[in-house]
């Protein structure tokens, strides 16, 4: 709260602003300290609060003409237009009004649905797992869940057959009432229909006045090649049915693909370990290894070292934008032999008592180093 408690200073704008200034002021302030933005935080809350109070100040032509005229005075909120404000006696806080706050959360410009009216329905999110191979070559998933329809008895009205919703007597169908703490008119949700704007005196006895009955859906969806665990595809209108008739929400569906086997994945790369033995490494060799679109011919050089990563080019993950494949990252570990026969044990003397620094050039850098370092 500034010293001056002055509303222009709190949303900081100019004492001749006009009054779209002084809403998109107010719509940036209360976005940047909402409660979904701040995670409830204290200082956020009553930095809210001042931001509230101010702007109930500003958009009214006669209080703002009231405070410019007599000004902040100490210890009485804004210019005397605190008793009963957020933070100020009384204990009843001011409350956004809820126009602005719902242009704050659905966004500023567009139409406004009124209490009463047709609204859009929830928004509902899927989880959808699928396997590695699924989600390199695209899929087609069925889908089955639960949401919200409209009463097929009461067409989505909530009123039994042969009678209809009544405006709300309390409310006139604003689905508001307004409630004078002092200077202060706070906007409340009308108790008498809860903010629907309506009351339904005859209820549909199959939907018991909801409007909506849950009902099972079942759904195919495309997957695309390239999704990844996080991805999130969007099923436009097939979320719930909006409450008065209003048009569906959407589905999202959170993609999480299963661990493989024998893979990993590193964004658009596929990462494999690949064993291979100590004369296949020492001699080189050509291997046919798995990939995720079928078998693939690998060659191992002469001489290669366990821990080496060769590469299969486009044989990776697609992109999922279409830009481009990647590829499929092979590293090599040579595996030392087990179990070995009375036979083998001699070769393996043999080839050692045969061998010289050339044969192991890692092994003799590692003994120059050591002797220099004592």
């Amino acid at each position: 709260m500034p010293s001056s408690q002055d509303p222009y200073d709190v949303l900081g704008v100019a004492r001749d602003a006009s009054p779209d200034e002084v809403r998109k002021a107010y719509l940036k302030l209360a976005h940047k300290y909402h409660p979904d933005k701040t995670g409830g935080d204290k200082t956020a809350e009553e930095k809210l609060k001042e931001i509230n109070a101010a702007y109930d100040i500003l958009k009214n032509p006669e209080k703002r003409a009231q405070f410019d005229r007599f000004g902040a005075t100490d210890g009485q909120g804004f210019g005397g237009f605190g008793q009963g404000g957020f933070g100020q006696g009384g204990g009843q806080g001011f409350e956004a009004p809820f126009e602005d706050f719902f242009d704050m959360l659905f966004g500023q410009g567009g139409s406004r649905q009124r209490p009463g009216g047709a609204r859009p329905g929830n928004d509902l999110e899927l989880r959808l797992r699928i396997t590695l191979e699924e989600a390199y070559k695209g899929t087609k998933k069925k889908i089955r869940f639960s949401r919200a329809e409209n009463c097929a008895e009461c067409h989505g009205t909530g009123a039994a057959p042969g009678s209809r919703p009544e405006t709300c007597p309390q409310c006139h169908g604003t689905g508001q009432v307004r409630v004078a703490h002092g200077f202060f008119s706070v906007t409340r949700t009308c108790p008498g229909c809860a903010g629907a704007g309506r009351i339904v005196s005859k209820p549909c006895r199959h939907c018991n006045g909801r409007g909506q009955r849950k009902a099972n859906r079942e759904l195919s969806v495309d997957v695309p090649s390239g999704v990844d665990s996080g991805s999130r595809l969007r099923v436009g209108g097939e979320g719930e049915a909006g409450p008065n008739n209003g048009p569906r929400g959407d589905l999202y569906i959170h993609i999480e693909v299963e661990p493989h086997p024998l893979f990993t994945r590193d964004g658009v790369n596929i990462l494999c370990e690949l064993p291979v033995t100590v004369t296949q490494a020492a001699l080189g060799a050509t291997l046919r290894i798995p990939t995720l679109n079928g078998e693939a011919e690998l060659k191992i050089p002469a001489g290669t070292q366990s821990g080496k990563q060769l590469r299969l080019r486009g044989l990776g993950m697609p992109d999922l934008r279409g830009y481009r494949q990647g590829d499929q990252v092979v590293k090599i570990a040579v595996e030392t032999p087990v179990k070995l026969s009375r036979k083998q044990k001699e070769l393996l003397r043999q080839l050692e008592s045969e061998s010289d620094s050339r044969s192991y050039p890692l092994r003799k850098q590692f003994q120059e180093t050591t002797r220099k370092g004592r």
